[in-house]
């Protein structure tokens, strides 16, 4: 179950890393807010590799044709994931924009058994269904700001898509890399991802808002924090994909509306509903039986 704590300690790393996020999306804007994650958490990914090096011995590990496809197509679908969350993020609270993304396992599910011949127990499958009609049961609004709630559960929707396909293209690198050993292929695919999402995101800003990459200078201090958040939960989500299933991993990954839970009430001082109340509740049952039936 080793990937289980992997999973866990990401889940807590990168709801605290999202909080940090959604703050900075007032004074640096959504794709400022964005960058910060990939500029900031790069060099710690540079880090993290060379000590991974250092500590197993290996060197620079031999780099398949096929594992280029895979993570650019991991980095360039959690940049959208990523802005898109945040959009979302300043339009609802905290724990009920997680739970518009987070219907996200169910889409794993499906794109990991396409793409990388994933297998799904019926009991795997059973505790993904439960977890993610907790979610949705969070998600809904009765009551006013329909417009608005709609545009929101799209926005959300479509995030957690792009989460999904993210979770299978970086799952894909690694595994591509075939290497021995499973730390150094995270770690390297993970420093990878970040290097083409900082040059990809910094070239963006360059031409189209450079007065942006200047803000993002001057709040250095805050991003640097939330940088290495971002670094640090991605290397443990890419430990868990190296020897999970995605769809495992994300789907225990629905824990952080819990800890997203917590840090509304007592950051954010957004109360909890009843109906959201009972959704968590059907997430931790969903959790439950994914650990039991792996």
């Amino acid at each position: 179950m080793l990937w289980a704590v992997f999973t866990l300690i990401a889940a807590a790393a990168q709801t605290a890393r999202n909080a940090m996020q959604r703050e900075l999306t007032a004074s640096l804007g959504t794709v400022g807010a964005t960058h910060v994650r990939f500029l900031f958490g790069f060099p710690f990914a540079i880090l993290f590799l060379i000590g991974v090096m250092l500590a197993t011995g290996y060197g620079w590990p031999p780099i398949p044709a096929v594992f280029w496809p895979w993570v650019v197509f991991g980095a360039a679908t959690q940049i959208i994931a990523t802005a898109t969350m945040l959009s979302v993020m300043g339009e609802r609270s905290f724990v009920v924009s997680y739970a518009y993304i987070k219907t996200e396992p169910v889409q794993v599910a499906l794109f990991g058994f396409v793409f990388l011949g994933d297998h799904i127990t019926p009991l795997m499958g059973l505790a993904i269904v439960i977890a993610t009609a907790g979610v949705i049961l969070i998600s809904l609004k009765p009551g006013a700001a329909q417009a608005s709630t709609t545009r929101s559960t799209l926005i959300g929707l479509f995030s957690g898509s792009m989460f999904a396909v993210s979770a299978i293209g970086y799952r894909g690198a690694v595994l591509s890399l075939g290497h021995p050993n499973f730390v150094l292929a995270a770690t390297f695919t993970l420093t990878v991802g970040l290097l083409m999402q900082a040059g990809l995101l910094t070239l963006y800003l360059v031409l189209r808002e450079p007065q942006v990459l200047r803000n993002i200078m001057k709040q250095w201090r805050p991003s640097i924090f939330a940088g290495f958040m971002g670094a640090f939960a991605s290397e443990f989500w890419f430990l868990a994909f190296a020897i999970a299933t995605a769809a495992s991993v994300r789907t225990l990954a629905l824990v952080e509306v819990l800890f997203a839970q917590g840090i509304t009430r007592f950051i954010f001082k957004q109360p909890t509903t009843p109906r959201e109340g009972l959704g968590i509740v059907l997430v931790v049952v969903g959790v439950a039986v994914l650990v039991w039936a792996y």
